[in-house]
């Protein structure tokens, strides 16, 4: 048996299995929130209120997906999602 992440629904966790998978495509999009930031930066395209503003966006972001994981009682590794032969949908 493989040890493949997937999207599986039952009705007891039905609430907690919709919050991974929200929480799994909000991830993917801080993801490359930050990415486009870092590039952004690194490009010089922003001014240092930008750069602040941006930084603390992400960081408040960040703290509230943890909040809510822990609301869920769901780990980082937990959103996740394995595709198949493409491998993971996030960066490990």
């Amino acid at each position: 048996m493989s040890d493949r992440r997937r999207v599986t629904l039952n009705p007891d966790t039905v609430e907690r299995d919709l919050a991974a998978l929200v929480l799994t495509v909000v991830e993917l999009l801080r993801q490359l929130m930050e990415r486009q930031a870092l590039r952004r930066v690194e490009v010089g395209d922003l001014t240092e209120a930008q750069e602040e503003r941006i930084g603390l966006t992400l960081m408040l972001l960040e703290d509230r997906m943890e909040l809510l994981r822990e609301k869920f009682g769901l780990e980082p590794e937990d959103l996740n999602i394995d595709l198949g032969p493409l491998g993971p949908l996030l960066p490990r």
